[in-house]
């Protein structure tokens, strides 16, 4: 009878341990999102398009050398925008085992898919040496899981770019550009030099901040609201007289 109960009490032991341990089991396979859906855009030796609705122009079709894609839910009212997924496929037969990473430029909807990626961000998916590329390519949608990166842009700082739609000096419009990390930049504040009051932009549209009429005139501080929190200052200032098109660098990173 002793045995019966020590045998009882043991198998009991085991079933909390296995509930015990499972979630720490899921948690690492959590760190992908799935099942997602991919296709591609674009035709061969393409890199990404500079007429993203995220506004980033020819940085949106040359960053991270073309390995761009476009989102649907990810895209998160643009807020989205500029943020890098690690996306791999879900079956090893034709695909690499790190997938692809991939920075939000646009805003895209196709067959139920959450990325349309660039042709380069596509071909990428496939093992190297392989005649991968061309099943990926044969199927034109596949089966991936994915997951939120830190973007890394190595020798460069956080910049923020004047937009070709500006107009000095009543009109400034700013995109926000080599934000790496982790980070959504929620809103962007200016300042005069004296810094007295700052005043928020507005949202014009994908990732292009704006403030018409009022704009501080002088040297002017920028600071940037990240991840809906903390603010983060500029250490250079937008000069007095700034041009559309130029892209002045913060000398700060996130």
């Amino acid at each position: 009878m002793g045995l019966a109960v020590l045998e009882n009490q043991v198998g009991i032991l085991c079933v909390i341990c296995t509930v015990l341990l499972l979630p720490a089991i899921c948690a690492t396979q959590d760190d992908f999102t799935y099942p997602s859906r991919a296709t591609y855009y674009g035709s061969e030796n393409s890199h990404g398009t500079p007429s993203g609705t995220c506004g980033f122009g020819e940085f949106g079709r040359t960053v991270n050398d073309g390995g761009v894609t476009g989102v649907s839910r990810l895209y998160k009212n643009a807020t989205g925008c500029g943020a890098c997924y690690q996306v791999r496929c879900t079956s090893s037969q034709y695909c690499s085992k790190d997938g692809v990473n991939v920075v939000v430029t646009d805003y895209s909807e196709g067959d139920n898919t959450d990325f349309i990626l660039s042709y380069r961000a596509y071909e990428r998916l496939a093992r190297p040496g392989t005649k991968g590329g061309k099943e990926l390519f044969d199927r034109g949608v596949i089966n991936v899981e994915y997951r939120r990166v830190s973007c890394r842009y190595p020798g460069y700082n956080l910049m923020f770019k004047v937009h070709e739609q500006s107009k000095y000096p009543n009109y400034l419009a700013l995109v926000i550009i080599y934000a790496a990390g982790k980070n959504d930049i929620t809103a962007v504040e200016l300042c005069q030099e004296n810094c007295k009051r700052w005043r928020g932009m507005h949202k014009d549209f994908g990732a292009v901040w704006e403030m018409s009429n009022q704009v501080p005139s002088g040297p002017i501080k920028i600071r940037f609201q990240v991840g809906g929190k903390g603010w983060v200052e500029s250490k250079n200032d937008l000069p007095a007289l700034w041009k559309s098109g130029v892209a002045y660098d913060s000398n700060i990173q996130l």
